[in-house]
């Protein structure tokens, strides 16, 4: 007689399961295992042996990584997503509960762009320290990303809170305009326009440099001329190098770059001309936002020190 064939076995998943996972959202986030490594401080050798012990765990492949670069299997995008629909339903749980109990509790995962530490329109020091105070018993995680990183992180649970420029922002979210931030056109002191006076910076000239722009931008003519686009970063840093290659010009915030231009490194190409202004704004989702987040967009928005016109 021929025994009936048994059920795959169920997972059950446990704690070590589930820091697992955590590594690979990380490792799906930041693109592949060597960018992971800073957020998740860990050396690649360890990504790697978490994300074997993982795949054995599960069975399945997860991710393809080596020379072609870092790919999701198909099985690895369903699991990437059944991940997204497990963690924010256990932030939504922990949140639930925190708020049931009077107490602003449980996993907050915050996300801005860089070169905010410079910024003279907001303190997010004091507003991280407030929110603190308010609620230490929350855990922080702190993530700086290029702008279409946080919307997308925002929609799929991987942010509660971003601090972004306009006009990104996702669907189904809660938006409040902060400050106008001032960007200017620079060079670095090794560039041949760095000693050439800003009246003879005639738009043909300036179309004609190495342009080095964000990643995340549309290839569109800025402060009125089409740029020679070059190089490309997401981060304020890597413009900073590439400007101070003396290869390239490019747009950094003002607030940022006064630094360099102090030291004699950088100096603004025609500012009268060649500046414009990015609106700052502090988002998270419109449904059922957790208390947490509330008070972390509230610490934010209270420590903007120059709001914007209108």
């Amino acid at each position: 007689m021929t025994r009936p064939a048994r059920p795959p076995e169920r997972l059950s998943l446990g704690d070590i399961d589930l820091r697992l996972l955590r590594v690979f959202m990380t490792i799906v986030q930041c693109n592949g295992f060597s960018a992971a490594q800073a957020s998740l401080g860990m050396t690649q050798a360890t990504i790697s042996t978490h994300m074997r012990h993982l795949e054995e765990r599960l069975r399945v492949r997860l991710c393809e990584r080596g020379r072609a670069g870092f790919f999701l299997t198909d099985e690895g995008q369903q699991i990437h997503a059944a991940c997204r629909d497990l963690f924010g339903s256990i932030d939504r749980f922990r949140a639930t509960v925190g708020d049931t109990a009077g107490e602003l509790s449980g996993q907050l995962s915050f996300g801005t762009v860089d070169a905010m530490v410079t910024n003279p329109a907001l303190s997010l020091d004091r507003a991280i320290g407030a929110f603190h105070r308010l609620a230490p018993r929350v855990t922080l995680e702190f993530n700086v990303a290029a702008p279409q990183v946080l919307s997308q992180g925002l929609l799929s649970g991987t942010y509660h809170v971003v601090l972004m420029p306009a006009p990104e922002r996702p669907v189904n979210t809660h938006s409040q305009p902060l400050f106008l931030e001032t960007q200017k056109l620079y060079c670095g002191s090794l560039h041949p326009l760095f000693a050439v006076p800003d009246v003879a910076l005639t738009p043909e000239r300036l179309a004609a440099q190495a342009f080095a722009g964000r990643t995340y931008m549309q290839r569109l003519p800025i402060c009125g001329l089409d740029f020679d686009w070059q190089a490309a970063t997401p981060h304020m840093e890597g413009t900073l190098i590439l400007l101070l290659s003396g290869a390239y010009i490019g747009f950094l915030p003002d607030h940022y770059a006064t630094a360099e231009v102090e030291r004699g490194r950088l100096r603004a190409l025609a500012p009268d001309r060649l500046s414009f202004e990015d609106l700052f704004q502090i988002v998270y989702a419109r449904q059922s936002p957790s208390r947490a987040a509330q008070a972390l967009a509230k610490a934010i928005a209270d420590h903007c020190t120059a709001k914007p016109a209108g």
